[in-house]
Formats: structure tokens, sequence, C-alpha cells
């Protein structure tokens, strides 16, 4: 019996049909932004059931059978380089909710495999977790499997649990079998170029409780997914998942218009045209489910991809605009089963458009300066790319870390990534708010203006709006005499109710307004002595010498002059409850938060916080009135007025007193009572550098935007731990002993397998003389497992030398040394060996002559030094 030569759509429709034929609802795809909040798409064909299966929802069938859309970006690097890896992927399922379980699962996945999609029994292999022995007994004594072709495996590939608690059992996959007359003695799933893994049968069969006990299940579940292009690969009899009628024609598609033919390419060029197929796929559906090009979540992974696309594109000799015609293939290829995407392909082409457009011109950029500077790293004959300059393409040209990466790899170079998140952090930390900045050309320009301009009269201490005249006009920095309506402008009034940023208050918002005018007021800066308006024209024309009315937008007002005035008794109440001698370092006062930096040795304990905190709301429910007067500043001293270490005042000062409470000179904007304030909140106290202190709090109607986000958060919290928000830290701290268990479990079961694994080392040791050495890898083991696992070794090699390796972290290479005392009686001693071994890998290390660990960053070094340490140990114990 042979398989069946069957189409993508073919295979998809024979799976729904056949489970529809037993009882279960056919129900469509759900999208790929998912309801589940813990997770940005749908990574799984179960996920749209996991509030079934979690006991959160009650289902509307016992059964039901779907072809789910999924995206998994987390091995986006073997995307086109191995068989099978995808971005996007379409998973076949059939579920059961508490109806049928185990042996009818298996029985109906024995049948669909051998049956319908008629592939020959002797090519399938079985796997069951390890403890199933249920499981095993069902496939060979119900099904008729051959033993030697049921393999058991561990808990890491074969049971599937829902988190550290909750609904889980084992599962049982169902392999393709490439190369049978290789028979069943020392069958490996593992091994790529033989096996496939076609169909998932998980028995959702117990519920796990905090201490791992194991429950079975009341309603026992079955959840099982098969992989539609895996199955296209074995059924339409091609080396790859790229071939098949699912994905060939965009691949096909993408060479025409590069002008090459895909079978005579070379493997590199094979490469970047599956990775176009594959990217452009999830790219269309994904923007077909609403997905946008964005910088975070969602988008980021959309734009990620895209750009992907394009450099690949880039690669191949394509170097005008091509997605958008690729795409068409997609949607064509997608249309009957998934009708949103043609009814979105107007959309989705240009927002490929739009995107290839905006990136290209990047890459033009990027791409000649990162060729020119990979030509001077390989000068220099170092082998990584500076995180400094790897940050500088993106900073300045908008050239991605992840393509630097990838072009770096293929030049055999590195990136340093901690160098440019440093880079990063120290950029932020050293941009400008932009409250702040004002365009020096302005500057310029102002200052010819005060030759013949008197100073803006700032009337807004007692008047919401005026009439003013416009004495001057800016665009793009430079004096103009009109605009239009679509003109950002920057506008100078000779008299205005604006507040211009100063003494750390933000600008006012709002309007100017005449005939047929409407200029929307972003902010207000104070340069020189004028006050200059940034906005733009929504309406009308404006000109040099118009009389317009001033409109300062009183809700942003109100709330700024409440932060304000709550700014004053903040340091009045840390003043009185904490230290006398606190002053004011700096401060922001805007519409929605407020921030007060002050001098202080040390952090204020909790309770003063909240002793701050009610000190400052008892001053806010006594009502004082503002007293508010201008006087000289002698005067204003004299009287006890706080002044700000290093402003500069003149001879005549504004000095705002709550009498008995705070007074302060003061050239902003404040309530009238302290009552218009309404409440106070500290949101947080922390060090922002050697001897200051940040406070960052809310007052007035911001508490409430505050108030509104927490409270969100907390039902958020009690309906996902179903509890109570008094329960919630309980839950928490609960949730945070299980994971503790679970990672110190964890690190067992490692420790364990790194010592399975070193045990299977002992028949390659080589014998040097009267010595034995054995020189390996062993994965992610972590550096703890691997002394271990270097210790057991040297006992069982008696008189030699152990040296290991791992990587359990991209970025970071263990390293271990075990010599034996007739190893030392030869003058090597494992602290120094295997100290300058590390330096291979950038790092170093030391300790006994006996035992001895290092670390390193450079992963790619691995091997090299390994090699290193195999020579020195011939040389040294020849």
């Amino acid at each position: 019996m042979s398989a069946l030569k069957l189409s993508g759509a073919e295979i998809r429709q024979a799976f729904l049909d056949f489970y529809s034929q037993r009882g279960h609802q056919p129900l469509p795809s759900g999208s790929l932004v998912p309801e589940d909040p813990t997770v940005l798409l749908t990574i799984a064909g179960m996920l749209p059931f996991k509030p079934i299966f979690l006991g959160q929802r009650q289902p509307d069938f016992p059964r039901a059978t779907t072809s789910q859309k999924c995206i998994r970006t987390n091995d986006i690097e073997n995307v086109g380089r191995t068989a099978r890896h995808h971005t996007f992927f379409e998973m076949l399922g059939n579920f059961s909710f508490g109806d049928y379980f185990k042996e009818q699962a298996i029985a109906w996945g024995w049948e669909i495999s051998t049956q319908v999609f008629r592939l020959p029994p002797e090519r399938l292999v079985v796997s069951v977790f390890e403890d199933d022995d249920e499981a095993f007994a069902i496939w060979r004594d119900k099904i008729g499997v051959n033993p030697l072709r049921i393999k058991r495996l561990g808990a890491d590939d074969n049971f599937w649990v829902s988190g550290p608690t909750g609904p889980c059992g084992p599962c049982s996959e169902l392999y393709y079998d490439f190369h049978p007359e290789l028979g069943n003695d020392n069958i490996d799933l593992e091994d790529d170029s033989r096996f496939i893994e076609f169909y998932n049968l998980v028995f959702m069969q117990y519920n796990r409780d905090v201490d791992g006990n194991l429950t079975p299940l009341a309603n026992k579940n079955i959840d099982t997914g098969m992989g539609l292009e895996r199955m296209a690969q074995i059924l339409q009899d091609v080396p790859n998942n790229y071939e098949t009628d699912l994905i060939f024609p965009i691949v096909q598609t993408a060479a025409d218009i590069a002008g090459i033919d895909y079978f005579s390419s070379d493997e590199k060029t094979k490469t970047s045209l599956k990775v176009i197929g594959d990217h452009i796929r999830a790219i269309v559906h994904m923007n077909a489910d609403g997905i946008r090009a964005s910088n975070v979540g969602r988008g980021y992974i959309l734009r990620r991809l895209l750009r992907r696309v394009v450099r690949h594109g880039r690669s191949i000799g394509i170097d005008d605009h091509f997605t958008a015609k690729v795409s068409e293939t997609a949607i064509a290829l997608s249309e009957s089963a998934y009708p949103n995407v043609r009814s979105k392909a107007d959309s989705i082409k240009a927002e490929l458009q739009r995107e290839e457009t905006q990136f290209l011109k990047t890459l033009e950029r990027g791409e000649k300066l990162l060729a020119d500077l990979i030509t001077d790293v390989k000068a220099k004959g170092i082998a990584q790319i500076s995180g400094a300059d790897a940050f500088k393409l993106y900073g300045t040209y908008g050239f991605p870390l992840e393509l630097t990466q990838e072009i770096a790899e293929e030049q055999d170079l590195t990136v340093d990534v901690e160098g440019y998140d440093r880079a990063k952090e120290e950029d932020i930390k050293n941009t400008p708010d932009p409250h702040g900045e004002i365009d020096l050309t302005v500057q310029g320009t102002l200052d010819s203006f005060a030759e013949h301009l008197q100073a803006t009269e700032f009337v807004g201490y007692k008047s919401m709006n005026s009439q003013a005249e416009v004495v001057a006009l800016l665009i793009g920095g430079a004096a103009d005499t009109e605009a239009d309506a679509g003109t950002n402008v920057q506008i100078i009034l000779n008299k205005s109710p604006f507040y211009a940023e100063s003494g750390g208050q933000i600008g006012d918002r709002g309007y100017l307004s005449g005939d047929n005018l409407l200029v929307r007021i972003d902010d207000v800066k104070k340069e020189s002595a004028f006050f200059v308006h940034f906005g733009s024209i929504e309406r009308g024309n404006l000109r040099v010498g118009d009389t317009v009315t001033a409109q300062i937008d009183t809700a942003c007002r109100r709330r700024a002059q409440a932060n304000h005035t709550a700014t004053h008794l903040l340091q009045a109440a840390l003043k009185l409850l904490v230290d006398p001698e606190i002053s004011q370092a700096g401060s922001l006062v805007s519409f929605d938060r407020l921030r007060f930096d002050f001098n202080s040795p040390r952090a204020l304990t909790p309770a003063e916080v909240q002793q701050v905190e009610e000190l400052v709301n008892t001053w806010i429910t006594e009502a004082h009135s503002a007293e508010i007067e201008v006087m000289p500043i002698a005067q204003a001293k004299a009287k006890g007025a706080v002044a700000m270490f290093g402003e500069k005042y003149g001879d005549e000062v504004r000095v705002i007193d709550f009498p008995g409470v705070s007074m302060e000179l003061c050239g902003g904007i404040h309530v009238n009572n302290t009552a218009e304030i309404g409440a106070f909140k500290i949101v947080s106290e922390a060090g922002v550098a050697a001897g200051v202190r940040r406070i960052e709090a809310v007052a007035g109607n911001a508490i409430l935007d505050y108030l509104n986000v927490r409270d969100k958060v907390v039902k958020e919290l009690s309906d996902r731990f179903k509890a109570k928000p008094e329960e919630i830290l309980d839950r928490i701290s609960t949730m945070q002993t299980e994971l503790k268990a679970n990672q110190k479990q964890l690190e067992m079961v490692k420790g364990e397998l790194a010592i399975a694994k070193s045990e299977q080392l002992l028949t390659q040791s080589q014998t040097i003389g009267e010595f034995k050495i054995i020189i390996a890898e062993l994965g992610d083991v972590d550096a703890s497992a691997l002394q271990t696992a270097a210790e057991r070794l040297l006992n069982k090699l008696g008189e030699g030398a152990i040296v290991l390796a791992s990587i359990p972290e991209p970025d970071k290479v263990s390293l271990v040394a075990a010599f034996s005392k007739g190893v030392n009686a030869k003058g090597l001693q494992a602290g120094k060996f295997i100290g300058n071994i590390a330096k291979i890998c950038g790092g170093g290390g030391g300790g006994r002559p006996n035992l001895a660990q290092a670390g390193g960053r450079d992963a790619s070094k691995v091997k090299e030094a390994l090699g290193v340490a195999k020579a020195e140990l011939e040389a040294g114990l020849g």
C-alpha cells in the first residue's frame, strides 16, 4: 500500500470530514489574535479551547474538529534552514471534552493515518510517555503495532502541562519513517533525517496540585494536533515542507521575480526563498486578522517578519518592491479556506507596500554602513561587532539589531548584544525630555526679534482666555508672514493666558481662534522674553498682525494646578516629617502626574512614605486658602519662604503661601484653596542619583486615572486567579513557592541528565600513555551539573583528565576540568589549565589543581577551545 497523493487543501478537508463523520463539530479557525491575554499570538491548535480544558468555560459541543492558524517565532532562525520549521502553520485537531478518551483517540489516529491517508503501517513509529503503560498496551494489543516501533519517551517530549498546577497528561505521537529499511534496532526519533512527527495525541487525564501530586480528572479530555504542512510533505513526497503546494507557489513567485531557478540554486539562495515563502504567508494572515506593523507587541513581530522578507529578497537580487506581488500568491492559496484573507487583500498589499518602501530606505543606508563596519572589523582581526556600533546603526540609521546579527552571522561574526543594551540605556539616559527641546534655528530668529518686539505679557494668572495679536510667526524655525491649514507653526503673541514651561511645570495646551481660524496649541515655551506657542493650523489662514482669541484647555490647566500645589505640600511634609534639611533638586509638573526630586542621604521607609501622604491629604481636606503676593526677595526670605537652590530670582519675587503649611517662591500656576486638589497619592519613591531621591505622585482627577488602571489590574488578577482581591497576595506567594520547587526539581533533573549523558562518554575516552582523557560538550547543562558530571566521570575513569563544556544560555559558556593525581604529577593543574582554555571563549576562571571551573561569553568558540584543550593534554601527557 502506498500513501495517497493529496493537495494541502485535500488533506485539510479529509481530516475535517473524517472527524465530522464521527460526531465532531467542525469549527472555523480562531483568530491569530487570541482571547488569552497571556500570549501575544495563537501558538497552538488547542489555544481557543484552553478555557474549556482549564474548567473556566463549559463546551458547546462534546467533540470538535478544527484547522487552526498558528504563529510561532521562537525558532525563527531555523526557518528556511531546516525541512519543517515555520513561523506560520496550520494545526489540524480533534478534541474531546469529557467524551471519548485514550483508546478511541488512538484508534481514530491510526485509522485516519493508515486508511484515509494510506500511510503504510510499516513506515509508522509511535511514542508514548515512559510511564503510560495503558497507551503502550493499546498500541501493541489493540492496534497491533510492533513493540519495537513503540518508543517510551520522558516528560520533556511526551507529557503535556498547562502550567505548574492544573490539567495535564501524557502524550502519544505518530512518526513517519522515511527509511524503514534501516530496521527496528536503535530507533532514534530525534533523527530528523529519518523521522518526522506528524500527529500528537494529548491525553488530559490528571490534575496536578501545588505539591506536584497527580489526581485523575473526573472528565478526561483529548487534544490532538496534526501538522498540515508536515502531512503535505509526506503525502506529496517532497524533501521539505517548503516544496509542498501550500508554500512552494509563493517561493516560485519570488524566484520568478528574482529571475532565478529554485532547484538549480545554491543552498543560501534556497534558504532566502524559503524564508520569503514562509514569512509572506505569516504576514498575510496576521494582517488579515487585524495586526498592523508597529514597534511593539504583535505589530513588532509582523514588522520584523516583513523586514526579513525584504532583506532576503535583496540578497537574491530583487532590488525593487516585490512583497505585494508575492502576497497575491499567498492570498490565492489561502482564500478558499480563509475567506477573510481575500476580503482584506487590498489593505494587506497597501500595508506591505508602505512598510517595504519605508524599510528599503533604511536598508540602503544601513547595509552600506554595516558592510564598511564588517570590513573594518575583519581587518582588525576580531570576530565581533561592538555593541556601540550596532546601536549606532539602529539609533542613527534605524537599522534593526536582528538584521545586524543576521548579516554578521553570514560573515562569521557576532554582535556584542550586552554592549548594545548598555549603549541603548545610555542613550535613553542622555536623551533630553521632549518638553525641554527647542529648535536652535528658532532661538536664532528670536534673538533677532528682541531688537524690535516687546516681551510677551502673561495674563494667565487671572484669565483663562484673552484677545491677542500675532506679532511673529515661524515655520520650521524660520520667520514667515502667513501660514495655511495643515502647517506646523511657532507663534508669538503680544500677550497670552498660556503658561510657558518653567519651574518644572509644563506649558499649557489650548487653541487660538478667529474668523474661520483654528490653531491647536500643544506646548508653550519661554525663550528670551517671548512665549513661543507650538501648534498646528487645523482650519483657516494665519497672518502676522491678526487678532486672535487665545483660549487655554481649562481641564488640563486644573490638573496642572492641582499637581503643582501638591508638589509644594509634598516638600513641606518631607521637611516636617523626615528631615528639615531636605531641599528640592528638581521637579516636573504635568497634567497627569508630578515628580519631585530632593536631596536626602537615605531612602524613606514605607512608614514615612505613608505618613507623608497622609499629612498632604490632611492639609487638602483642611481647605487652606492660597495667599499670593509679589514682594522684594529679601522680604520673602525674611518671612521664611522656601527658594529652590540654584534658581535665579529677580529683585521682586512671587510668593505662594498656604499659611501654616507651605510658603515658597514660585512663578507657577496654583489652586486657590488646597481643597481644590481633591486627593494626593504617592506612586513611588526611589533613588535617582547619589544622595538624590525621587517621589512620583498623582493628584486631583489624575488619581482617578491611576486608580482605574490599578483597579483593572486587580480585577484581571482576581479573574485570572479566581480569587478575591484580598486573596491575591496569598495566591501569588503560593505560586512563587511552586515555582521555586519546580526550578529546584528542574535543576535536579538537569543534573541527572548531565550525569546520564556523561556516562555514555566513558566509551569515547582516548588513551594517552598510562592516562585516559575525555573531552566533550554537553549541550545546555548548567555549571553545577557539569562539575558533578566531570567528578563522576573521573572517579570511573581512574587516572586521567576530563574537560567538559556546555552552553547553558545563548551567550554563556561553562567549562570544567577534573584531573587525577597522576595528571597533576605531570605538571598539569586543572585551575590554570581551564583558565587558559576559557580565554578562547572570551572568559576566564580557575580552581584547585584537581578540579576547576571557568566561563566565557562566546559560544561560537567552544569547539575551538575543546580542540586546544585536547592538543594541550596530548602534549602534556604524551
